[in-house]
């Protein structure tokens, strides 16, 4: 089963028309009838009927006066009158509606979530043309809007990560190691056993408190992914990770010459945290793999495990928040570097993750 951000078949461009016909004589003389406005053609159409049943109600009345069975012929003329108005308004309202109803059935599945799909341009409808155009310019700064939105939301988590981290490394550290050295002297100055052993015990706590803050410091916010890059900072988180978890990883890089802008390493590095923690988390697996690539146009990724794997349909038929915000988060931060994201996983057989991210492109977050 996969999963990946195209979009439906039937979407277009805002600005791109749906492929013409071949032009045959009728196509040439249909053409300027459909590009008339809806009103008109209404307008026109039963125009023609009611001049066609004027006339051939006027021609069969003065044909009745020397017909026997009037009455019979009138109600006859009347329903068939009657009938072929309601088809010739059907079939001609139908025309005239098209390229509204087709308008009406993207904005329903728009609706329903199909965000990346887009209405479709007849060519020959000027106003549904112009709805079609409005519409998708709304979709178009709705996505923007979205884009930002969530551009500067991860920002500001980034910024905050790396303030927090940074006084719990600077502020937080220095006390507790402050508190440590205290203990040691106080605890050369004492004689008696019982006290010494307590403030050993303190001293224990008090280590492994400062080991725990300086761990989530690091989760925070890395300084090796300022200050080395992404790969020196993966290959620390691995190892740590390995050290957690009963799980061995294999981490692969290939292609990189040199350090990769500021946004796209902090997305590929926080896309390969999630992937690692959900692996320790539900896929009860025994070995991942973590695989880094570059070439002259893209950044690939990909992380996989030999875990349980899950039923990726009906994961994505619940709610984003029932799902959690992993995955949520891993797309995220892929769509805003306009890279893609493909998600395989069968049920006993694992889970496998990969990323491409264009290099060099312009939408991207900004540094964080």
């Amino acid at each position: 089963m996969t999963t990946d951000s195209h979009g439906p078949d039937f979407s277009s461009d805002a600005n791109t028309h749906t492929p013409m016909t071949q032009q045959t004589p009728m196509n040439r003389f249909l053409r300027p009838l459909l590009s008339i406005p809806v009103f008109y053609k209404v307008l026109i159409a039963n125009s023609l009927i009611i001049f066609v049943g004027a006339t051939g109600g006027t021609f069969l009345a003065s044909q009745l006066n020397s017909t026997p069975n009037t009455p019979v012929y009138l109600v006859v003329f009347v329903a068939v009158g009657w009938l072929v108005s309601i088809a010739l308004n059907f079939v001609v309202l139908q025309i005239a509606f098209r390229p509204l109803m087709d308008l009406g059935k993207v904005m329903s599945r728009v609706q329903g979530g199909e965000r990346t799909l887009r209405a479709p341009l007849t060519g020959t409808d000027a106003q549904a043309d112009m709805l079609a155009r409005t519409f998708n310019t709304m979709l178009e700064a709705i996505d923007e809007a979205n884009r930002l939105r969530a551009n500067q939301i991860i920002t500001a988590q980034e910024q905050e990560r790396k303030r927090i981290a940074r006084e719990l490394h600077d502020e937080t550290s220095q006390v507790l190691t402050s508190l440590l050295i205290s203990l040691a002297l106080l605890e050369e100055s004492i004689i008696d056993e019982q006290g010494r052993q307590r403030i050993t015990e303190t001293r224990t706590l008090a280590h492994q408190t400062l080991r725990a803050i300086r761990n989530l410091s690091i989760d925070l916010r890395p300084s090796a992914l300022d200050d080395l890059g992404l790969l020196p900072a993966l290959r620390w988180y691995v190892k740590e990770y390995q050290q957690k978890f009963p799980i061995e990883v294999d981490f692969q890089a290939d292609g990189f010459k040199k350090r990769l802008p500021a946004a796209m390493e902090t997305a590929l590095y926080r896309i390969v945290q999630e992937a690692l923690t959900n692996i320790a988390k539900h896929a009860q697996a025994h070995s991942a793999t973590v695989i880094l690539c570059e070439d002259a146009e893209a950044v690939y990724a990909t992380i996989s495990d030999d875990g349980k794997g899950f039923d990726l349909e009906q994961l994505q038929k619940t709610h984003a928040q029932e799902r959690g915000l992993g995955l949520v988060g891993m797309h995220e931060r892929t769509h805003l570097l306009a890279g893609t994201l493909t998600i395989e996983s069968t049920i006993g057989t694992g889970t496998k993750i990969q990323i491409q991210i264009p290099l060099y492109t312009t939408d991207t977050m900004d540094s964080a």
